[in-house]
């Protein structure tokens, strides 16, 4: 796995944080579980070229898998509008523990077993702690 730049932290940053917005809150983003501390990933991933609906075939059953998960406090997946086939992926999990337990997922593994054949480089991660917000 490799390491993002700090400018393609940013650019997904600015993409994935608006879409955040507690009036946007939906059932599966759980905001008062999210501590300070809490476990985060901003991950992307690349279809190999041709392989673009291949890899979002076997990419959007996560959506629902993950928030399943009752350790998972928020999951977006998204697909960057002038790139098909290039997926962002925001998770948050209350600990690294429990992240680590979802990459054990049986569906999870087998999604990364995929990787190979459909996508460029595997998947890129960026590892990352919740801060928590000042109270006004």
């Amino acid at each position: 796995m490799q390491t993002l730049g700090r400018k393609s932290l940013a650019a997904m940053l600015f993409l994935v944080l608006p879409s955040l917005a507690p009036a946007q809150e939906a059932q599966h983003v759980r905001y008062q579980d999210i501590r300070e501390g809490a476990y985060s990933i901003v991950a992307q991933v690349r279809a190999k070229p041709g392989k673009e609906d291949a890899l979002r075939a076997v990419t959007l059953p996560l959506i629902e898998l993950v928030r399943g998960d009752p350790k998972n406090l928020v999951y977006f997946l998204q697909e960057d509008r002038t790139k098909p086939g290039h997926f962002i992926f925001y998770e948050v999990f209350a600990s690294q523990a429990d992240f680590d337990a979802h990459n054990a997922m049986p569906y999870v593994k087998a999604w990364f077993a995929k990787l190979p054949e459909l996508a460029e480089g595997g998947v890129e991660v960026l590892r990352m702690t919740i801060l928590e917000v000042p109270k006004k």
